[in-house]
């Protein structure tokens, strides 16, 4: 079994190979082209013929249909190698911050669970983090999925996954490191003497086909680390001071993405008994009781919900 504990389990029982997954060379990045509710209704439609492991709202709820041990059925010729991911939203979207926190946090699981390489994928025999598109007509031949502006994210969600598992660049070199190019230097060769994709080359400096390159010009080998952006603890008696913050917004938003919002309307700025009250399911949910599920926020609670930087 396996199961990404930072996901909500909701298993599907159509539209997915019960034990074939023969191998997982990385991450596939897709968009819905709807909701995340309506995402979860169609997969579980044994007419639907189509399912995917990993699934994300806008708001950065984080669903899980299908073990990683068996096939979904997302991206056709690539199911039995790859897991796959969708997204909430329409084809010419971005992903949001949240949605980015997620399918970050999803890769580096599967680079720890699997051993997959944190970098963008060279192709579909390559590993790492890829995107439906680049498997063609082999892929069902879906060229438009996720579309070119959540591919050009694909870099950010390799920066937050590194910053995750605190791993160094590809290649080994040091965080912002780079290459200076030499008279006969093509992205292939400099790729093969410092461990680090062509591809990915041409992605992180921004190059297009033919792929020129200047003498003495400076390539980025990797992207930088850089810490996810989440809200700090303000601390328990922050909050019993009945705060009106925009933390809070930000809170229950966080809240109702993970199921537990109690709400009818909002959630507002201004901490009230709805705000402990949701709290309180996300606790029980992630397993507290007693004293530890009264709805008071504490660190360590704080830190699992993963409330975005206000500002």
């Amino acid at each position: 079994m396996a199961k990404f504990s930072g996901a909500q389990w909701a298993p599907i029982t159509a539209n997915h190979t019960v034990g074939g997954q023969e191998s997982v060379r990385g991450l596939v990045v897709h968009i819905m082209a709807g909701t995340l509710p309506g995402s979860d209704s169609w997969f579980r439609n044994p007419q639907a013929q189509a399912s995917a492991h990993f699934g994300t709202s806008k708001a950065g709820k984080l669903v899980q249909w299908v073990d990683t041990t068996d096939r979904a059925w997302a991206q056709a010729n690539g199911n039995r190698t790859w897991l796959s991911i969708e997204n909430e939203g329409q084809g010419g979207d971005v992903l949001t911050s949240a949605q980015l926190d997620r399918v970050a946090e999803v890769f580096a699981w599967v680079h720890k669970t699997y051993g997959v390489p944190l970098q963008l994928a060279s192709g579909v025999d390559g590993r790492g983090l890829g995107w439906h598109g680049m498997g063609g007509s082999a892929w069902g031949g879906h060229t438009q999925c996720p579309g070119s502006k959540i591919v050009a994210q694909l870099p950010e969600i390799v920066k937050r996954a590194k910053a995750l598992v605190g791993a160094k660049p590809s290649g080994g070199s040091t965080a912002g490191s780079t290459y200076k190019v030499k008279s006969g230097d093509t992205l292939i060769g400099i790729g093969t003497r410092t461990g680090v994709a062509w591809k990915t080359l041409a992605a992180l400096n921004k190059l297009r086909a033919p792929y020129t390159l200047k003498v003495g010009q400076v390539l980025k080998l990797a992207v930088p680390v850089i810490k996810p952006a989440y809200e700090p603890f303000p601390g328990e008696a922050w909050f019993k001071s009945a705060p009106n913050s925009p933390v809070v917004t930000a809170m229950g938003k966080r809240l109702v993405a993970e199921g537990c919002g109690a709400y009818k309307s909002g959630p507002g700025p201004q901490w009230t008994d709805t705000d402990q009250e949701s709290f309180r399911r996300f606790q029980l949910k992630r397993g507290y009781s007693g004293t530890g599920a009264d709805g008071w926020p504490g660190p360590k609670q704080w830190a699992e919900l993963k409330v975005p930087k206000v500002g």
